[in-house]
């Protein structure tokens, strides 16, 4: 089921998060809300999967194993992707919060927070995100190169 204002028939919703039991939950969520979830353990396994859909709104765990979601946001804002973000984290901090809130953050929830109001800020984002998020099909190409140059 497309949101309104969706230019395409499937609303794609990235969950990077290394809690598989929070995956499991946003995913549930997200189905029964008529959005397609993808989730990811880690933020390298995400920019390593070349088979990827095009993601409409990526939510994001800020303190991740390996690089963080901060991270992640900013190396695909350095490779023109616009996706919009939402942070998601366990431990609010404030210094962290600015941070996140400093870049393109389009919400910012704690783990606790009611799943609804997630879903609310999803649902908004896409709307208000939809066409300015349709990138170049390289851009998750770049993203990848990216990583495995500084991996490497």
């Amino acid at each position: 089921m497309p949101l309104p204002g969706a230019p395409k028939d499937r609303v794609y919703v990235a969950v990077v998060d290394d809690d598989e039991s929070l995956c499991r939950s946003f995913s549930r969520l997200l189905r029964a809300a008529g959005f397609h979830p993808v989730t990811y353990p880690a933020a390298e396994a995400f920019l390593q999967d070349s088979k990827r859909p095009r993601f409409d709104c990526l939510v994001l765990d800020i303190q991740l194993p390996g690089m963080s979601g901060l991270e992640l946001s900013q190396r695909l804002a350095a490779v023109a992707d616009a996706t919009p973000v939402i942070f998601i984290t366990a431990h609010d901090e404030p210094e962290v919060r600015s941070q996140a809130l400093a870049g393109r953050c389009a919400g910012f929830f704690c783990k606790n927070d009611p799943g609804e109001r997630v879903l609310e800020t999803i649902r908004a984002t896409v709307r208000r995100f939809a066409p300015d998020i349709r990138q170049p099909a390289d851009c998750q190409q770049r993203a990848g190169k990216a990583h495995s140059t500084s991996a490497g």
